[in-house]
């Protein structure tokens, strides 16, 4: 595989996730509710409370995880533009553009 097609992919990735944000870090937190409950079931001498709770907290640390990388990857949008021009073609042609004359 080469390096463009590797590029291409990490990108429409990263373009996915940029456009599905809530989505995503929905599933993170589905994800690691249910990985930490079949860990934590295999785990003998607890309680079933007790590993409800640490499957909760888990899942919890990981959503707050999820949206600190979601609040970055917006960051870097706005930073770069790239949010305003992917919306831009929503948006009608100005055909005036307003101008401050002195």
């Amino acid at each position: 595989m080469s390096a463009t097609n590797e590029k291409s992919t990490v990108d429409s990735v990263r373009e996915w996730v940029v456009d599905h944000k809530l989505r995503t870090v929905g599933c993170l937190w589905l994800s690691g509710l249910a990985g930490s409950i079949a860990y934590n079931w295999s785990q003998p001498g607890m309680k079933n409370s007790v590993r409800i709770i640490h499957a909760r907290l888990h899942a919890q640390a990981l959503t707050l995880a999820a949206l600190a990388g979601a609040a970055v990857v917006e960051y870097y949008d706005h930073k770069s533009g790239a949010k305003a021009e992917r919306y831009a073609k929503f948006l009608p042609p100005m055909e005036h553009p307003h101008t401050h004359k002195d």
